[in-house]
């Protein structure tokens, strides 16, 4: 007969000394089933990860990575930091190469911190009697704090190439992660007839590239693109040059129409991309008092982008190059 798991009740927040026994025992590489805002959770080191694999399979819950901030997933993408900056500590798995999670109960992250190894857990049930009599496990230790507060499981989020797929709901709805994810650009030049509309399609292009899907379907990785000018004509085509010289590229702007940089429209945005010194003043100016912080100038390196209009093509097709350069520095910003 396997003996009696040790059973520790903590007050919130407990102090290191009463749930490092905890902790001991999980270093050493046995499970301990701990609290979590969601469900208890079978915890094991990654070393140990097997004696949780049945488990995951039994329970139809995903077997996760746990970790206590976002610098802990590897090679996350600006997407997959944007949405551990807004749901960690929280009831949110991201199955990337593999589920991460970040649990926002206290305890449970203090027995993580102090067993001071990587850890892998599945969710179980609300109760502690729940966790060991539906799904049988025989954990080592306990770290009993009466039912858990939210009492269902974590929201699943895949995250792959080219798709972002809610895999299991949970009190996060896929519209929300998707804006929390992606980012609604803009930029902004004089008339929205060149420099802009060229820098939007250059964008999509790129972003699209970087993400694995095409510019139409950017809107289902949470992204959206569009220019703007602070003096444009609204309905004005791009001018024939800038069409021609992003169409030898692949790119289609040829249905584009002018809009004006209204604040309203400007403000709506996350991030927004002047093309040159004097339209960022323009912007800034439109905008009220320290509403502006999500506008800058598109050249990390502060220069202006060249205005084509007027030029032959091969002056847009420089233009073209100089602001693909500048979108190149930012992609990693963006995802």
């Amino acid at each position: 007969m396997s003996p009696s798991p040790q059973r520790i009740v903590p007050q919130k927040d407990a102090p290191a000394s009463v749930l490092r026994p905890a902790a001991e025992v999980l270093a050493r590489g046995q499970v301990v089933l701990l609290p979590t805002e969601t469900l208890y959770t079978a915890v094991a080191s990654v070393d140990a990860r097997s004696a949780l694999e049945a488990l995951a399979q039994a329970s139809g819950h995903a077997l996760a990575r746990l970790v206590l901030s976002r610098e802990d997933v590897a090679d996350a993408t600006a997407p997959v930091l944007r949405l551990c900056e807004r749901y960690w500590p929280g009831p949110l798995i991201l199955s990337l190469l593999e589920p991460w999670r970040s649990p926002a109960d206290p305890n449970a992250r203090r027995v993580i911190e102090l067993a001071g190894t990587a850890c892998v857990g599945v969710e179980l049930s609300r109760t502690v009697e729940e966790s060991l009599s539906k799904f049988g496990v025989v954990p080592a230790c306990i770290v009993d704090t009466g039912a858990t507060r939210l009492g269902e499981p974590s929201a699943v989020l895949e995250l792959a190439p080219g798709r972002m797929r809610l895999v299991r709901p949970g009190l996060l709805d896929l519209e929300s992660l998707r804006a929390t994810a992606g980012l609604r650009i803009g930029f902004v030049c004089t008339g929205n007839t060149c420099r802009s509309p060229m820098a939007e399609g250059i964008a999509r292009a790129r972003l699209a590239a970087r993400l694995g899907t095409r510019p139409e379907k950017l809107h289902e990785l949470g992204f959206s693109v569009q220019s703007m000018g602070v003096y444009a004509g609204p309905g004005d085509p791009a001018s024939r040059f800038a069409v021609e010289t992003l169409a030898a590229q692949g790119i289609d702007i040829s249905a584009h129409r002018a809009q004006m940089a209204l604040p309203e429209l400007v403000a709506k945005l996350d991030r927004v991309y002047a093309l040159t010194r004097s339209h960022l003043e323009a912007l800034r100016m439109s905008l009220p008092p320290g509403k502006d912080r999500h506008c800058a100038l598109l050249d990390p390196k502060g220069r202006d982008i060249a205005d084509p209009i007027g030029g032959p093509r091969s002056a847009y097709e420089a233009t073209a190059a100089q602001i693909a350069s500048a979108i190149d520095a930012r992609l990693s910003e963006w995802a």
